[in-house]
């Protein structure tokens, strides 16, 4: 089987987050799928970059797709993780992805529009998210596909720990919204600690995106 990643660009006002970062278009937004989430709990954990928080701030509060947020940590200057809670107005591509059997590997704005990065285990899969899309009214693009082998046996430079620890918080939902599984119980199935689990996903994680572009880079050279 050979899994894709696939590059997606979707545009629609209520698709979260969409009215803070055109009111902050310096902010630059990144999804943290490593966080421990509580599934439960409707919060979903975000890494910001803004040239100016109080801005940010003021997208949020005026942004009908979140219903609270918090400043959870600020680690730089221009750099703050952040919490928030949707509201039932927020349009989530992500648990359509993972219902296909699919992870986001990358999320940005690029001032008009969401960019995706997803990794998904067949390409005919992704018609689940322009099912969604055309059901919901977003305009979505399919801008670039290329094909690697499966996470099983990528040599995407995935260590067997990073490799394992993927597969198994896929199969138990941990990257699904909201989560099926918190890292804490990800770590428990893997028998190691919390803090070693999140370091896996995190790294296997960014050896998946950093494979991805140099494959990129070396088709378009």
């Amino acid at each position: 089987m050979t899994d894709i990643r696939a590059v997606v660009r979707a545009k629609h006002p209520d698709i979260v987050l969409t009215g803070t970062v055109t009111h902050d278009q310096s902010s630059n937004v990144t999804s943290l799928s490593e966080a421990g989430t509580d599934p439960t709990s409707g919060k979903f954990f975000y890494r910001i970059e803004s040239a100016n928080f109080d801005r940010f701030e003021a997208g949020l509060r005026n942004d009908r797709t979140v219903g609270a947020f918090e400043r959870v940590i600020e680690t730089r200057d221009d750099e703050a993780i952040y919490s928030f809670e949707y509201t039932d107005e927020a349009k989530l591509l992500s648990p359509v992805i993972s219902a296909a059997n699919g992870v986001i590997l990358d999320m940005k704005n690029d001032g008009a529009a969401w960019m995706l990065t997803v990794w998904i285990s067949e390409r005919t899969d992704l018609v689940h998210l322009w099912d969604y899309a055309q059901q919901n009214d977003i305009d979505i693009d399919l801008l670039g596909v290329n094909n690697y082998a499966s996470v099983g046996n990528t040599d995407a430079g995935l260590t067997d720990s990073q490799r394992d620890a993927l597969l198994v918080a896929c199969d138990m939902g941990h990257f699904e919204e909201p989560r099926d599984a918190t890292l804490g119980e990800v770590a428990a199935e893997l028998d190691i600690s919390q803090p070693a689990a999140s370091g896996l996903l995190r790294r296997g994680i960014k050896r998946l995106i950093v494979s991805s572009l140099m494959d990129d880079r070396e088709t378009s050279e």
